[in-house]
């Protein structure tokens, strides 16, 4: 008899697990007009990781950006880790999700935000923080000096009331973008690469290394190495351009990649996308995964529907809590293909804004 290979689970957070954007949060929470310069600066992190491509830049380097405005606003850790226990919202079903999974199957969790917040999420969750990949950060360890303060908190102003860049779908470099768009690039790359580089509190930027991109692949690649696997027996679930390099590693190799709730970035590297209103569904499709692998996952996905589920050694209430939030029936769930990508990333998209928020739903 063949024996079964052993297979392990790794998420991203933010998204499949919980609705939150932390980061986003804190700033909108601790800086005046911080929804609007925390906004700015992501769309930023999109135009340079997906189309500038600078050497040594990777998305989710938001999280570093943004790091100097906190300071010059007097945010400490510890400000930071009670606001994201105070603020914590799981997805639906997400504590019994992990739970269940780990039953069976080594369960990761690889995330961009902030180790404040994993902590606190990882409390809540029950869930072992040494089990989780997120950006390591001690911003108490960092001085700022007054001249630094004031001339950030301008430059927070002056970001917060810039237009939104907009990036079409099918943009490859920066030509494509509007002139007015390519001007406030011009004037970020200035500030951030130049003004801010060159304060004391620019060293953050080379000293805080957000898990994102590529540290994300290299941390999945760390964990299937640690227990022994190919990536073949890697299932990895994301949400996010952060996740982009995850799905490509995986995929290549042979392994799992999903798409729940995700934004363009996501569903287009994703081989199944996911929409749902709790996370149930990542539930059966860990269970199908660890019990008999990718192929099984696939032809569960082509004929996703209650008499194919009946069938799986999937608990009851699991099942039922996928239909509890989907009264009109399961959640849906795709193949992703050339033919349909475009249309099930505009779904996706769109469906994430409801679960997570217009605001949120929209970050790259």
């Amino acid at each position: 008899m063949k024996r079964k290979a052993q297979r392990v689970f790794i998420s991203d957070c933010e998204g499949p697990i919980s609705k939150n954007d932390n980061a986003f949060e804190l700033a909108a929470h601790f800086i005046p007009k911080g929804e609007k310069l925390f906004a700015v600066i992501s769309r930023y992190d999109d135009v340079l990781a997906e189309i500038v491509k600078p050497p040594g830049y990777k998305a989710g380097d938001t999280l570093k950006l943004i790091l100097p405005f906190f300071k010059a606003f007097d945010v400490t850790d510890g400000e930071m880790l009670a606001f994201s226990r105070q603020n914590l919202l799981l997805m639906p079903y997400a504590k019994q999700t992990l739970a269940y999974i780990r039953g069976f199957m080594p369960t990761y969790i690889v995330s961009t935000s902030y180790e404040h917040y994993i902590k606190a999420l990882c409390e809540t969750m029950e869930f072992p923080f040494q089990n989780a990949y997120c950006t390591r950060l001690a911003l108490d360890e960092y001085d700022i000096t007054p001249e630094e303060k004031q001339k950030l908190r301008e430059i927070a102003q002056e970001i917060a009331g810039m237009p939104m860049i907009e990036i079409p779908g099918n943009a490859k470099s920066l030509s494509d973008l509007h002139p007015t768009h390519r001007t406030t690039i011009e004037r970020l790359n200035e500030i951030f690469w130049k003004e801010i580089a060159q304060m004391r509190i620019g060293k953050i930027f080379s000293e805080v290394n957000p898990v994102g991109g590529g540290e994300k692949a290299r941390a999945v690649e760390e964990i299937a190495q640690n227990h022994g696997v190919e990536l073949e027996n890697v299932m990895y679930v994301g949400d996010s351009i952060t996740d982009v390099e995850s799905f490509r590693l995986v995929r290549s190799r042979g392994g799992l990649t999903i798409s729940f709730n995700g934004n363009r970035y996501a569903v287009r590297e994703a081989e199944i996308a996911v929409l749902s209103q709790n996370t149930a569904v990542t539930s059966i499709l860990a269970k199908v995964f660890h019990e008999h692998g990718r192929d099984q996952v696939l032809r569960l996905t082509k004929n996703w529907n209650m008499e194919t589920l009946s069938k799986l050694d999937v608990p009851t209430r699991i099942i039922e809590h996928a239909l509890r939030a989907h009264p009109e029936g399961l959640p849906k769930i795709k193949i992703v293909t050339r033919e349909n990508m475009e249309a099930v990333a505009r779904e996706s998209s769109e469906f994430r804004k409801k679960v997570r928020g217009e605001a949120v739903g929209a970050l790259g």
